[in-house]
């Protein structure tokens, strides 16, 4: 059986733990940001309504940085404000609003559990960690624990990528932290931390922390309200972490939260040795050859063809202009004449390689692929008609284009 952590990556000392509690909320109560979301939870007296609003936040936030949401949860809640309202929308409608915030699937599930509200939970947010997580699609561990504390009070931690910087840095806890070991821990941490009689703003006070003062880079630790109480710190500051045993004491190799013996203390490092985490694989390499399709229209304005994608897998259910994966090497030549074979697929009738004009290539990162777009224009002269087995399709104007729900990818081709 592993071994288990030492006392020294805990905390155990229910003095230590109350003035953590003390200086963090004084420091959050001082200094956080005036965000939306934080509003609505702190002025909104229908439970189910503050339930929702901060739902909505948290689906937002995942993966995407405070800046770009703002703008997207204000419109969002201006359009549907309630649980109600959003259940009624489409999910067209959805993903039009979505567009250009990244991991669609996220609207997708939310809107799901909206209606499974609606429709079979007589449109009562469930009120515990326990029972978001079980009732709701798309609803995790963090997502349920920031919902259910914010929101309704109950008192649960919440980890999240801030707070594990942030308590990796304050137990020295170097062993990786995308392990479902060191998860485990952490979220074990988070709970015994957690202040019971002000859950949801502890919780937000922790997560503030990690994204104002404990950042990845150049953490402001001389602003920091809990520094004395970070290891990470008083090992920065003496070279070990006083007065508790230093690092090496736990038995490198034995203890399953310390960082392997292969990696270190650096002290050129200080704080930001920690936390560890395992090396990410390289994103896929994929490349799509994608046609932009111009009609003119009849008020003689250019419309343009856009079609589409499947209901499922990567940008499900968005629309973009034809396009069509191609194999790795593939010469310029044979690639116009493969793109050239899946229009007239479209169209219904021949298209010629030679009339498909090269405009250039567009980069678009994804989380875990690197996709490369070869964008051709081909102008058509006359009507085409489209067959209506294909996906569904429709031609539009440059100002429909941009208020469909069509990717940041597709915006840039």
């Amino acid at each position: 059986a592993p071994a288990p952590p030492p006392a020294r990556h805990l905390f155990s000392d229910p003095a230590e733990i109350d003035a953590l509690r003390r200086n963090l909320l004084a420091w959050y109560d001082r200094c956080k940001r005036d965000l939306p979301w934080r509003a609505l939870a702190a002025t909104e007296p229908d439970a189910d309504r503050r339930g929702y609003a901060v739902w909505v936040s948290e689906i937002m936030l995942q993966q995407t940085q405070v800046a770009t949401v703002i703008d997207y949860y204000t419109r969002w809640m201006q359009k549907w404000p309630t649980l109600q309202a959003l259940a009624q929308a489409s999910l067209e409608e959805v993903n039009e609003l979505w567009a250009g915030l990244g991991y669609y699937s996220r609207g997708k599930r939310l809107q799901e559990a909206a209606r499974k509200v609606v429709s079979e939970l007589a449109g009562r947010m469930p009120r515990t960690a326990e029972d978001l997580r079980e009732l709701l699609p798309g609803v995790g561990r963090y997502t349920a624990g920031a919902i259910a504390s914010i929101s309704y009070g109950q008192a649960t931690g919440v980890v999240d990528g801030n707070v594990i910087r942030v308590l990796c840095r304050l137990r020295c806890i170097g062993a990786d932290s995308s392990s479902p070991a060191v998860i485990d821990r952490l979220w074990d941490m988070a709970n015994v931390l957690v202040d019971r009689s002000r859950p949801g703003d502890f919780n937000q006070a922790l997560m503030e922390l990690g994204a104002t003062v404990c950042v990845p880079k150049s953490p402001l630790c001389r602003e920091c309200p809990v520094k004395q109480h970070c290891q990470a710190w008083r090992r920065k500051l003496f070279g070990k972490a006083l007065p508790v045993p230093d690092v090496e004491d736990c038995g490198v190799g034995d203890c399953p939260l310390c960082p392997p013996a292969t990696e270190p203390w650096d002290s050129s490092l200080g704080v930001t040795n920690f936390p560890r985490k395992a090396a990410k694989k390289p994103p896929r390499a994929l490349r799509t050859a994608t046609c932009v399709l111009e009609r003119r229209g009849c008020h003689g304005a250019p419309e343009y063809l856009i079609v589409q994608r499947p209901s499922s897998g990567l940008l499900a259910g968005l629309w973009e202009f034809p396009s069509l994966p191609l194999a790795q090497g593939l010469q310029e030549e044979k690639e116009r004449e493969e793109l050239a074979d899946h229009l007239q697929a479209w169209m219904g009738q021949p298209v010629a390689a030679t009339g498909l004009q090269f405009i250039g290539e567009v980069t678009h990162i994804f989380s875990h692929i690197h996709q490369t777009y070869v964008v051709y224009s081909l102008h058509l002269d006359g009507d085409v008609t489209l067959d209506p087995a294909l996906s569904p399709s429709r031609w539009v104007t440059q100002d429909e284009f941009q208020a469909s729900a069509v990717s940041t990818a597709m915006k840039k081709v």
